[in-house]
């Protein structure tokens, strides 16, 4: 094995960098969320222009929970100003939806002792998270390095309301999750088919629905992983539900009061091994929706 060799990077400071501006930053947090260290996220919107209010970098929402994240961009040091946008823009957006947790992000090159003391005010009253960002550069490429220098404390749940997702197709489905999982939906689907022939498989950016005749028709939602399959069933909690769940041999997960769901995780081959245990469920679930 050849021996690793040290080689020093050099930070590059991207305020005064004459071709990597903030849109170039936002692009690659764009493109690789991840980044932010922040869980997985996928990108909603950018630029998205705010009443009276400029426009917010950055809105990300959590693929596993109802909870946006709305991010701001600043080259160099961070300042007053900023902060002040961030909340605003972050009160704006929680207002608008509701059914959502919203944390403000902020992601500057300098996060300053100042501005911690500051932000350190608001935060347990402001979800706040601050995230200092370095562009490292090594030979002829460049990295970013993130760093979480003020993590949130975590606000209690505000109101439901029913999800608004971005139509997508099966082919993001496939890179995201894979082949195998999206095949495991399938087989739900013949399943509640069923109940409702007409029903089809609804594609959106978050979780795959259903539809007949264009129109949702939720009573159950599929969220595909790359190894499995999660199985989100909307019903009232019941002992006699969680009865029969817990006696069913199925990966049962937390109930989700929020979107009132029971959620099962489905490894391979439980499509089929617990078919009749989630054709009841399902159906129980179908009935409801009448």
């Amino acid at each position: 094995m050849t021996p690793l060799k040290y080689a020093k990077p050099e930070r590059l400071w991207l305020k005064n960098h004459p071709e990597l501006d903030e849109r170039w930053l936002q692009d690659r947090i764009g493109e690789d969320p991840s980044l932010l260290g922040l869980g997985d996220l996928v990108l909603k919107d950018r630029e998205r222009p705010q009443p009276r209010a400029g426009r917010l970098d950055l809105l990300f929402q959590d693929a596993e929970a109802s909870r946006r994240y709305e991010v701001e961009v600043q080259l160099g040091k961070t300042d007053e100003a900023h902060i002040i946008r961030t909340i605003e823009y972050w009160d704006i957006e929680r207002k608008r939806y509701p059914q959502y947790d919203h944390t403000a992000v902020i992601v500057a090159e300098d996060i300053t002792s100042r501005f911690l003391n500051v932000i350190g005010l608001f935060n347990g009253f402001i979800p706040l998270v601050a995230i200092q960002m370095s562009a490292i550069r090594l030979d002829d490429s460049v990295s970013l390095i993130c760093s979480k220098v003020l993590d949130e404390m975590r606000l209690g749940l505000v109101g439901e309301d029913e999800e608004v997702q971005a139509v997508t197709d099966r082919s993001y489905w496939e890179a995201r999750a894979s082949k195998h999982t999206l095949a495991m939906a399938d087989e739900m689907l013949e399943v509640v088919r069923a109940l409702d022939p007409d029903l089809e498989l609804k594609y959106n950016k978050f979780y795959i629905g259903l539809a007949k005749g264009g129109q949702p028709n939720n009573f159950v939602i599929f969220r595909p992983k790359k190894d499995w399959l999660r199985l989100e069933v909307r019903l009232d909690r019941s002992d006699e539900t969680q009865a029969q769940l817990d006696g069913s041999g199925l990966d049962v997960m937390d109930y989700d009061s929020r979107w009132g769901r029971y959620r099962i995780r489905l490894a391979k081959g439980d499509t089929s091994k617990h078919r009749d245990v989630l054709a009841a469920l399902m159906t129980k679930a179908f009935g409801g929706t009448a």
